[in-house]
């Protein structure tokens, strides 16, 4: 898969349409930069706004990916395939995030333990360490994961509620 070839090809569609960046960006639920990456060919787009580009576009998933138009149209069985492979991706996103409000839930009551254990003078023991301790951990992965998955979470959720709104 050639990626400068597919951003060539997505700055092409977009000048077709006379969009700016900007405007295809807010079509999207993206930023301008995320648009501005994926002309250079230096990131490609989730699967789940590969296959809104294509329906906007009116080109096959196929022709993006290949970063050219071909000239007969992507049978319903594929299509049918790119879009289970899209489900199965928004199902490990919803997963990930069950897990991260499991672990908050589990850090919280931690914390909880811990400071109902330093309010009566009990927080020096073995139980109170372990409590600071997971309630500290919970932290940092909270940190780290919001971090990594906080701008994915908010374009997903973005483009969902455009879907929902047409």
């Amino acid at each position: 898969m050639n990626q400068m070839k597919i951003g060539s090809f997505f700055k092409e569609l977009r000048k077709e349409k006379a969009l700016t960046q900007e405007q295809l960006a807010e079509i999207f639920g993206v930023s301008r930069r995320t648009v501005s990456r994926w002309e250079t060919g230096s990131n490609l787009p989730d699967l789940d706004i590969l296959i809104e580009m294509a329906d906007y576009f009116k080109v096959d998933l196929r022709e993006l990916l290949d970063g050219e138009r071909k000239g007969d149209k992507m049978d319903k069985e594929m299509e049918e395939v790119v879009l289970k492979v899209a489900d199965y991706s928004n199902e490990e996103k919803k997963k990930l995030t069950r897990r991260m409000h499991v672990l908050f839930i589990a850090g919280l009551l931690a914390a909880v333990v811990y400071s109902l254990l330093l309010f009566t003078d009990n927080a020096d023991n073995f139980f109170g360490s372990v409590c600071l301790g997971f309630t500290s951990g919970m932290m940092v992965v909270g940190v780290i994961m919001t971090s990594k998955y906080a701008v994915k979470i908010q374009a997903f959720k973005t483009r969902v509620l455009q879907r929902q709104k047409h």
